[in-house]
């Protein structure tokens, strides 16, 4: 007599025992090369040898991430199309018409990685530290220049929040990605701009840049002397740069569960978190519950943010 998830298997349930059987894809929403991209491939060769099964991550970039968010909903809840989400897949509800419910269309399965943003100016600004650039923007309202890697993208709202609650005006000029305008910022045409630690942090040590402080709740390890945006006179701000995996709506607990123990455990591994460290992030970790919980807020806190600053894409 054959197990009950063996006969039940080709009907669509899934043993976690016997998960995974055949090769599983990663969705990722950006092209090659990028932060997200880098920790998909991380988990995917990690994986490879952890499951047995080979890993494929697929690259499906376009429309703020959205198309590879749509794909990986909508795939069959069976465990092998998984998609790689960042703090994206909060925004852009906010931003473009939907053809799925980013809240109920899809299982939460961990947080992988998360990391600050670091707020880094020119400088020429007369501001060493983040009060006293607040105090430099409220003498000049509208008059210092802040970049952003694109319309609606993170770093834009991420911006946008620190500018509302600090209570200052500033220009913005959005890039076509965030190495423009890194490179307008060291050029001097522009005054600050919100960078990933990876690529503002490097900038700051060849002393082109000046950092202020991280996005994150608490200091970073690799620069415990940046303040924190919150104990810098914006108390409560926090904005994050995560990464995490998520299936379909209806995916198997038993693969949910498989799928959570292995990247937990892989994350945990000094060789993987020395990686992560080095492109700037930290491990994350937890359970899938609070990682629905986060993605339920953050949602919550960016439509409030685009509804604020009536921010549009055209």
């Amino acid at each position: 007599m054959f197990p009950v998830c063996m006969m039940l298997f080709g009907a669509g349930a899934v043993c976690g025992q016997q998960y995974p059987v055949k090769p599983i894809r990663f969705i990722v929403g950006s092209a090659a090369g990028g932060g997200t991209d880098f920790v998909a491939r991380l988990m995917a060769h990690r994986l490879t040898e952890v499951l047995g099964q080979q890993i494929i991550v697929e690259n499906r970039p376009g429309a703020g991430s959205s198309l590879a968010y749509e794909f990986g909903v909508k795939a069959a809840p069976d465990g092998y199309t998984l998609t790689m989400i960042t703090p994206s897949y909060a925004i852009i509800p906010s931003l473009y018409p939907m053809k799925y419910d980013p809240l109920n269309d899809f299982t939460s399965v961990i947080q992988v990685a998360r990391g600050p943003f670091v707020l880094v100016v020119h400088p020429s600004l007369p501001a060493k530290t983040t009060r006293e650039l607040i105090a430099l923007a409220k003498a000049r309202p509208g008059q210092i220049i802040y970049g952003s890697s694109g319309q609606g993208a993170i770093v834009h709202l991420t911006t946008e929040l620190f500018l509302y609650m600090a209570g200052v005006r500033m220009t913005h000029v959005p890039y076509k990605g965030g190495g423009p305008a890194l490179t307008d910022l060291i050029a001097g045409q522009i005054s600050l701009v919100f960078a990933t630690s990876q690529t503002g942090l490097p900038q700051v040590k060849a002393g082109r840049l000046r950092a202020l402080a991280v996005t994150t709740p608490e200091r970073i390890p690799a620069e415990p002397n940046l303040p924190t945006v919150a104990e810098s006179g914006v108390p409560g701000y926090e904005v994050t740069n995560w990464h995490g995996l998520i299936g379909p709506k209806g995916l198997p607990r038993a693969v949910v569960n498989r799928m959570h123990d292995e990247v937990a455990n892989l994350i945990k591994l000094k060789d993987m978190e020395d990686r992560l460290q080095a492109d700037g992030m930290s491990r994350a970790g937890g359970t899938s519950e609070q990682f629905y919980e986060q993605i339920r807020k953050e949602l919550d806190q960016w439509r409030q943010v685009v509804t604020r600053a009536r921010i549009k894409i055209n």
